[in-house]
């Protein structure tokens, strides 16, 4: 006798209908109700064929929601995500590094002393300012 074990706990999910997970099934019935809405909607101005593809075009956004998931993300939790990066929280991140040998060079100048010790206070300035 075997029993099937997921390797990862978070990848199981209760099947409901015909294997579906309950928001697989939600998603396939909006999917299903939008075919229907839009065969009736558009059916005085389309022939059955053209109907046809414009039904599945119009349920094929519904039906993928419910089954795609991206980096162990569900649609809803992606599309909050890239919002929140994209569109709450725009920033251009740039990083200046601090020139220490002309920072040095130039207090070794004003203050009249060397290189050397110009340039080791300035490390050690800079290590404090990171860990404090």
């Amino acid at each position: 006798m075997e029993v099937k074990i997921n390797h990862e706990i978070r990848d199981y999910t209760e099947s409901v209908f015909f294997g579906l997970s309950l928001r697989q099934c939600v998603f396939a019935a909006l999917a299903c109700l939008a075919a229907v809405g839009l065969y009736f909607v558009l059916s005085p101005y389309f022939g059955l064929e053209t109907l046809s593809w414009v039904c599945i075009l119009g349920a094929a956004p519904f039906a993928a929601l419910g089954f795609i998931r991206y980096h162990g993300m569900t649609a809803e939790q992606f599309v909050w995500a890239w919002v929140k990066s994209e569109v709450l929280t725009p920033k251009s991140l740039s990083y200046c590094p601090p020139n220490f040998y002309a920072d040095a060079l130039a207090t070794a100048a004003k203050n009249k002393r060397g290189l050397a010790a110009a340039l080791e206070g300035m490390v050690s300035a800079h290590a404090k300012n990171i860990e404090g």
